[in-house]
């Protein structure tokens, strides 16, 4: 009972654990977090060793061949919804519109978030490039303004590795657009 249920079992847990850090692990790295990675990584192997020896000490179980592969799948999964959670970075948010009026910066800045803007041309003429950039739980709450203030605007969103200097306003506590 213990080797074909228990085994697998506590296989399957530390496979989860070990991939879910690891999956956090690689995003910190590519965040370039030089501290908390390789922190992760020696919990990650740890646990990955302990996981593979108790397969190897029961090669003739197949439950447990099936409860690594489904403790690395099922990691993964976690892994991707945990760092979704804790959303770790910065985002940078570029809204083109042709709209000449310059109220969707003003109700961004008035919302505590930094914008620049700039002129330029497209293919219809003049348009205006807001740029901002900010914390990754806050992404959802700017698009929510976007599509309340300019539905029709071009966004593209990437991953800012680090920033120097420039400004950044604490966020006011009240807010015109409820944040969800």
């Amino acid at each position: 009972m213990v080797e074909f249920l228990l085994i697998p079992f506590l296989i399957f847990l530390a496979r989860v654990c070990d991939v879910t850090i690891g999956t956090i692990r690689i995003i910190l790295l590519s965040r370039g977090n030089k501290i908390l990675a390789p922190l992760l990584g020696f919990f990650e192997v740890t646990i990955w060793l302990l996981a593979i020896s108790q397969v190897m000490q029961n090669l003739n179980n197949i439950v447990s061949y099936l409860a690594y592969g489904g403790g690395f799948a099922f990691g993964n999964f976690v892994g991707i919804l945990l760092e979704k959670k804790i959303a770790i970075g910065l985002q940078e948010i570029r809204i083109i519109t042709s709209n000449t009026l310059h109220s969707l910066s003003m109700i961004l800045l008035d919302e505590g978030y930094a914008v620049t803007t700039v002129e330029a041309k497209g293919a219809k003429g003049t348009v205006h490039i807001i740029y901002t950039v900010v914390k990754r739980k806050d992404v959802n709450h700017v698009l929510n303004i976007i599509k309340i203030f300019e539905p029709e605007a071009f966004i593209t969103i990437e991953d800012v590795r680090s920033t120097y200097a420039g400004y950044f306003r604490p966020q006011r506590p009240f807010r015109l657009v409820k944040k969800k």
